[in-house]
């Protein structure tokens, strides 16, 4: 019981995350001896994850799970894993747009998809939310390619642009675009403030307020958002009682338990320049709207890809908080500014009378597998975790 234990893991980044990539043949299966693994080989429950693989941030402490699908639409089967930093949760309530970017990478570098230069199609069924996504990925002598000339606000550099196609994901989780079937709603704080929202479900549920309901202009940075206690619990409550107006808590003070993760919270506010993360300008006219979106109560660095799939998504419903403030400087894409600078996102809609299709949903990201080999530990018990 002193020797540790090996697994046999990839640690790659996907679009502005990053995170461990396992075979599923080589984990437990399902249940608390799996959760009870992905807790110890992160370090959690530690604020900085120090004993494990984690990154101390939700962006850095995620999971990909991957095996041949036995769908006849599909190639991989995906199942994303939301490892919890301070606490003992690993969620799998909703699915990681990120993350989805490195599966087609992992599947054909794995040799479970077989490759087609110059771009492989790679049909990849997700397990949380029971869709399938369409990932587009450049292929080079039967690998997956890593250079190329794609920039990811928020990542160093470039790379093989991959190109992700979520228009399948509308209602994955609530069975609803709009899941109370208001373009904009209210929700009555227990301080009695009423706040405005949209409730939307396109790649993750989400839940999206003017930023300036909150006293915020749009352009905050980590800093000015994390270090607010105010602000971070006004978010939560909101966060709660649209959880429970979209089904997915019974009691909005429990969300953080009910529903780890899910809805996020986007700020939103009309198009304006401001300073990013890495010190440079993101100019007015280089976007279509700012966001500050907010994820397991921190303030994401730029912004979640199914965030953006559901900013999206919102921007083209008529009467939406996002369509207020989204300016449409190109027909089929919204240029969202966040953080790490301005990120465009693909969408086709059509509008017949409250009803809006999506011909087109998606983004483009990069991946780069950073390792393989054994990630060690020592023998874990399989303890409680949700």
């Amino acid at each position: 019981m002193n020797r540790q234990r090996t697994i046999r893991c990839v640690i790659m980044r996907g679009g502005t995350s990053k995170g461990l990539y396992f075979r599923e043949e080589d984990l437990p299966p399902a249940g608390q001896e799996r959760d009870a693994l992905l807790l110890r080989l992160m370090g959690s429950p530690d604020v900085l994850q120090i004993d494990g693989l984690g990154g101390s941030r939700p962006i850095t402490s995620k999971v990909a799970i991957i095996s041949p699908s036995r769908r006849a639409d599909a190639d991989v089967d995906y199942t994303f894993a939301q490892v919890s930093i301070d606490t003992a949760q690993v969620g799998y309530a909703g699915n990681c747009g990120n993350i989805s970017s490195g599966v087609g990478p992992f599947a054909i570098d794995e040799g479970m998809v077989d490759p087609v230069d110059p771009v492989t199609r790679v049909r990849i069924f997700n397990t949380n939310t029971s869709v399938l996504l369409i990932a587009e990925v450049q292929v080079r002598d039967g690998q997956a390619m890593v250079d190329g000339d794609l920039a990811v606000p928020g990542v160093p550099g470039t790379g093989a642009e991959i190109v992700m196609n979520w228009s399948a994901t509308v209602g994955a989780k609530t069975g609803r675009l709009l899941p109370t079937g208001q373009a904009a709603e209210e929700i009555t704080l227990e301080s009695g403030a009423a706040v405005r929202v949209t409730l939307c479900d396109a790649g993750n549920p989400c839940a999206w307020v003017p930023a300036a309901s909150l006293g915020l202009t749009g352009s905050e940075l980590p800093d000015e958002v994390d270090g607010n206690a105010g602000l971070i619990a006004a978010v939560r409550e909101i966060r709660g009682k649209a959880a429970v107006r979209m089904g997915l808590a019974a009691d909005w003070k429990l969300v953080d338990e009910q529903s780890p993760g899910l809805p996020m919270v986007g700020l939103v506010a009309p198009p304006d320049g401001y300073r990013t993360l890495s010190g440079g300008e993101a100019e007015e006219k280089e976007m279509d709207l700012r966001v500050r979106l907010l994820f397991m109560n921190k303030l994401h660095q730029s912004i979640a890809g199914t965030g953006s799939i559901c900013l999206a998504a919102a921007s083209r419903v008529p009467g939406s908080v996002v369509e207020a403030v989204t300016s449409h400087r190109r027909p089929d894409e919204l240029l969202i500014g966040h953080p790490s600078g301005v990120t465009p996102v693909k969408v086709r809609a059509r509008s017949s009378g409250d009803a809006v299709t999506f011909d087109l949903l998606g983004f483009s990201r990069t991946a780069r597998r950073l390792m393989d080999g054994n990630a060690y530990y020592p023998p874990v018990s399989a303890g409680p975790a949700a």
